[in-house]
């Protein structure tokens, strides 16, 4: 067999454990499923050697998706771990042969403290499975390796069903996107979920109420004491209606313009685009990216509070 054919024939090894697991699937796993979503406490995986690296991953992955979970190792819990046991815990414990001696010796102590206890193993007639009150079989499952012996059609399968596990129960608790986001904040749909638009605006520091009817000298003064090279203008209800930018009365004032007399009504420009303070900065890089334009006003109660680029937005990590 050539090193392309044995790779082929893992993969279908593994693919026919899956849908042996799969076709295992029913009362076991309702009854694991429910004891995650009304746990109390937390859901705590157990495992040893290759069936405790599974255990970690089936537990960050329902941590991440909103059900409490850790793992531990049984041999660890011999010397003092058991006490991140609490009765109020539920513990699934993964062992493939389910005779595992560091296994079997911590479950009189597991029992002793209250926790719910299930199992997931190959063998129903384990010690293991004899010990708990859930138990899932996982049948038809052949290890992938030529000898028969390296767990790996085993572990897959067992990673999977904890996969099922824990979307099930995040469905089962309406865990959406917006919790999500709450746990992952440096990822990038944490970032799209999570960040409004105030921050990451730069915020509009001026002291200038600009109308149509203003002065240029009163916009001057405006971009004095502003941190932009563009200041809101409002309309006769003080809403803000559009903008006026700091090159256009800087051309006014080359070409000679009166500032004191000639009002902004020729240099402003209408602005229909802006978001409101509690919108997301995700929604900010839509309506820029529709309007083609580099940068919007953020408003708050008819006034603008600060300006947000697009810059701003992709600098930060965020993408449509």
């Amino acid at each position: 067999m050539t090193a392309i054919e044995r790779a082929e024939n893992v993969f279908d090894i593994e693919i026919e454990s899956l849908k042996a697991t799969r076709a295992s699937l029913g009362r076991p796993f309702l009854d694991i499923l429910e004891s995650i979503v009304s746990c109390k406490g937390k859901t705590i995986l157990i495992g040893m050697g290759k069936s405790g690296h599974i255990a970690g991953k089936i537990a960050a992955t329902m941590s991440s998706l909103g059900s409490c979970a850790i793992s531990i190792s049984p041999a660890e819990c011999m010397h003092g771990d058991l006490g991140m046991i609490q009765k109020q815990d539920f513990v699934i414990m993964i062992s493939y042969s389910g005779e595992s001696d560091e296994m079997i010796r911590i479950i009189p102590n597991i029992r002793a403290i209250g926790a719910t206890i299930a199992c997931i193993t190959c063998n129903p007639d384990s010690t293991l499975a004899r010990s708990c009150p859930i138990v899932q079989v996982l049948e038809g499952i052949h290890e992938a390796c030529y000898m028969g012996l390296a767990p790996t059609s085993s572990t897959t399968s067992v990673l999977v069903y904890g996969d099922a596990l824990a979307v099930a129960a995040a469905e089962m608790k309406r865990f959406d996107k917006r919790d999500f986001a709450m746990f992952h904040p440096a990822g990038s749909l944490g970032k799209k979920l999570m960040t409004r638009s105030v921050d990451l605006m730069q915020p509009l520091k001026t002291n200038a109420h600009l109308h149509a009817s203003s002065t240029i000298r009163e916009a001057v003064v405006g971009f004095v004491g502003s941190n932009s090279g563009i200041l809101p203008v409002y309309d006769d209800d003080d809403r803000f209606c559009a903008i006026i930018r700091s090159e256009d009365v800087a051309k006014a004032l080359s070409d000679g313009v009166d500032i004191s007399s000639e009002d902004i009504a020729s240099l402003v420009q209408d602005y229909p685009y802006y978001v409101d303070s509690d919108s997301m900065a995700l929604d900010a890089l839509r309506v820029m990216l529709k309007a083609d334009i580099d940068s919007i006003a953020v408003v708050k109660d008819d006034s603008v509070i600060g300006i947000i680029s697009r810059d701003r937005i992709t600098g930060y990590g965020i993408y449509l």
